[in-house]
């Protein structure tokens, strides 16, 4: 196991925080974004105050901002590159199939390839459709599955993030002044100006809770097209759902008709079968994104064939029609076929080896800092918190102002100091990683945490 023999003093981290100084190129950039996006900012989820490093280029592990500093990347445009940046297998399988045309009006040979790798790979996979993104996946997948059951609403779990889209997005942020008892949570807006018939269509369930979440979704169940989980959502801390908890969705669902939807869009990176083949527990529905398409927007809802059939246009007006003119475009569909075969069983084991040896180091460094913190996640993933209470749930992972402070300060210092992660403390690990890598990671994340007991 690594560890913190060693340890860098604050003094010697090298620094890369030249995009803060004024005048700097990103702050420049910056300044030109304002002018022409709301904010300067075009994905929420980038943006940090007072703004952030703008990048130039990534190579493998490493990104490079405008100012010439280097990076270890430990977010991989979150999640989404398992192999890094610019792999050559990847760049050269892409380049090769935009060198003959990037999209059709006709479907190509290398969507059903992609579609064939996912539907050996993926246990709830007997048929698959493409989209462009995640919460495009994840629309489809509730439209179908309402096609299927006739019903009109939905369940989903507090906090769970899936998506830019309303339903799913119902109870994204809820607050202990909103959020109602743990039996039945409160179905809050996470939009200004969500329709109050949103908010009506969708049975917010608590996570990792079994026995609360059974007996909502039995009281509800006559409405329910689908029941969506997330394994190991991101939002809730990237806390690994229970296992009994998933076998307890699986029996009630399919007691009454009820569609379950796993979102896997992240989870897909914990194992060769998907979240799914490491829980043992096979949905009807598969959302996917992100690590499938290579590096470019890539979306795919999976399922069984039965509940696939609500799109197939051959017989006439499909029960559910889905369109896009970009889904599966082949560039998408070569990068992502390239991605996934180097995604063999063994590359999983190793990043499930890496992933489990800086979890521990990581907490590890707490511990010695005497700083209060946990590190939760699976397989590649990992995901840090400014607390060392017990996390099960949303409520519990929630992080109070102080905590959330602490948070930012560790985030900012890391990105000064080499490193990058996410605002909320996500973390993810890629194929070009090794064990130099993660060395230096946590003797740089133990220097950051020193800088908690001196002056702020």
């Amino acid at each position: 196991m690594a560890t913190t023999t060693g340890v860098k003093s604050p003094q010697t981290l090298a620094e890369t925080r030249r995009w803060a100084e004024p005048g700097s190129k990103s702050a420049a950039l910056f300044a030109q974004a304002q002018s022409v996006m709301p904010g300067g900012n075009t994905r929420t989820t980038v943006y940090m105050a007072p703004y952030p490093p703008y990048a130039a280029s990534g190579e493998g592990c490493w990104i490079t901002d405008v100012e010439g500093d280097r990076r270890l990347d430990c977010l991989n445009n979150y999640t989404a590159l398992i192999h890094g940046h610019a792999h050559p297998a990847i760049v050269e399988d892409a380049t090769r199939r935009l060198a003959r045309g990037s999209s059709f009006p006709l479907p190509t040979p290398e969507e059903v390839e992609l579609a064939a790798l996912i539907c050996d790979r993926v246990p709830s996979a007997e048929r698959v459709r493409f989209t462009n993104s995640g919460s495009e996946a994840v629309m489809m997948a509730i439209k179908g599955t309402r096609a299927w059951t006739g019903r009109p609403k939905i369940a989903k779990f507090e906090g769970a993030y899936h998506g830019s889209y309303d339903y799913v997005e119902v109870s994204l942020s809820s607050s202990p002044e909103n959020w109602g008892s743990l039996a039945a949570p409160t179905s809050t807006a996470y939009s200004r100006g969500t329709p109050s018939s949103v908010l009506d269509d969708v049975v917010v369930l608590p996570f990792n809770h079994a026995e609360l979440a059974v007996a909502r979704i039995e009281r509800e169940a006559r409405h329910l097209a689908a029941v969506v989980v997330d394994p190991i959502p991101n939002r809730v801390g990237l806390m690994p759902a229970r296992r009994e908890f998933l076998r307890a969705l699986r029996e009630v669902t399919t007691a009454h008709g009820i569609a379950l939807i796993f979102d896997e869009v992240i989870s897909f990176r914990v194992g060769y079968h998907g979240a799914q083949g490491v829980f043992g527990v096979t949905p009807d529905m598969t959302t996917l994104g992100k690590i499938i398409g290579g590096g470019f927007p890539v979306g795919a809802v999976a399922g069984r064939a039965e509940v696939m059939a609500v799109f197939d246009p051959t017989g006439g007006q499909p029960a559910a029609p889905h369109g896009g003119t970009f889904n599966a475009n082949p560039v998408t569909m070569a990068a992502g076929l390239a991605a996934m075969r180097l995604l063999t069983a063994e590359a999983y084991a190793r990043l499930d080896e890496l992933g489990a040896k800086l979890r521990a180091s990581l907490e590890a460094c707490f511990k010695q800092a005497g700083v209060p913190g946990a590190v939760t996640g699976m397989g590649s993933l990992f995901r840090v918190h400014p607390t060392d209470r017990e996390l099960v749930d949303y409520r519990s992972t929630r992080t109070t102002p102080e905590e959330s402070e602490r948070l930012r300060r560790l985030v900012r210092r890391l990105m000064e100091h080499g490193v990058l992660m996410s605002v909320t403390g996500l973390g993810c690990l890629s194929t070009p990683m090794g064990d130099a890598e993660l060395e230096s990671l946590i003797e740089t994340f133990a220097a950051v945490l020193a800088m908690e007991r001196g002056p702020r």
